[in-house]
């Protein structure tokens, strides 16, 4: 198929988005759906609660993002959407494209709120204002603890990459985190690559009738069946030889090249 021509199925225009939105998306390139997005947007786009199987470079946030933006009200300065990242770095990417996605709508605050950054900084932001919240469980779990951020407003909560930050150890955070927002009138979009017994407890007590979204299912599975783990523990002295000498066994890829001496 040529990429310049949309996909009736997995076109964009087919769902209940506004013009402005369609057309930012045209401006961003966005040809057709990724599967987790044709699977998921009319669902959350319709309001319903979602558990959706999806990892990096699925489309994942746009599957999230859209409906959020969507339905954000820009008249009201207050924390309306949250969105939960297991790390920096993640929270930092989830906000440029929110931010993408919302170009089309007039004056949509994102506020990132992670460790490794001084409070400061961010408790001003959070004072003059937010719409959109991403963030890790732990700096979150600080700033409403201390009054700064309030939730009382928030009407979509996202857990994204959920089975990571249960790895982490997030899952107390999670939990007092959700357990201030409201119930009965929120939105929860939980994404997880992997589907663990805590995931399956977590969508249980945090999600409404949630409609489940399996995308890439049997990769995920073999990919981890695929993968053995070794543990090896040698002196500080010689990681580097050892290191060599296994990748020389190993040969993966080849010939290993441009190992220091």
């Amino acid at each position: 198929m040529n990429a310049t021509h949309s996909d009736p199925v997995s076109d964009f225009s087919r769902l209940s988005l506004s013009e402005a939105t369609l057309g930012n998306l045209s401006q961003l390139g966005y040809a057709n759906m990724t599967p987790i997005q044709a699977a998921s947007l009319p669902l959350t786009l319709a309001g319903r609660d979602l558990i959706a199987q999806a990892s990096t470079g699925s489309g994942k946030t746009a599957a999230f993002g859209l409906p959020l933006v969507e339905k954000l009200q820009a008249t009201r300065m207050a924390v309306q959407a949250l969105v939960l990242c297991p790390t920096r770095e993640l929270a930092d990417q989830v906000t440029q494209e929110i931010r993408r996605l919302a170009r089309a709508v007039s004056n949509i605050k994102v506020v990132t709120l992670c460790g490794g950054v001084a409070l400061r900084g961010q408790v001003m932001s959070l004072e003059h204002g937010a719409h959109v919240v991403v963030g890790t469980p732990g700096r979150v779990m600080d700033l409403m603890q201390q009054g700064a951020l309030r939730l009382a407003g928030v009407q979509y909560v996202v857990l994204d990459e959920a089975d990571r930050m249960l790895d982490m150890g997030f899952e107390p955070q999670i939990r007092q985190v959700v357990a201030k927002l409201p119930v009965d009138t929120r939105q929860t979009m939980l994404f997880s690559a992997t589907w663990p017994k805590e995931i399956q407890q977590l969508a249980r007590e945090f999600l409404r009738n949630p409609v489940e979204v399996k995308y890439g299912e049997a990769d995920t599975l073999n990919a981890n069946k695929a993968i053995t783990q070794r543990i090896l523990v040698v002196p500080e002295s010689q990681k580097r030889e050892t290191l060599k000498t296994i990748l020389a066994e190993l040969n993966p890829g080849g010939k290993p090249e441009g190992m220091p001496k």
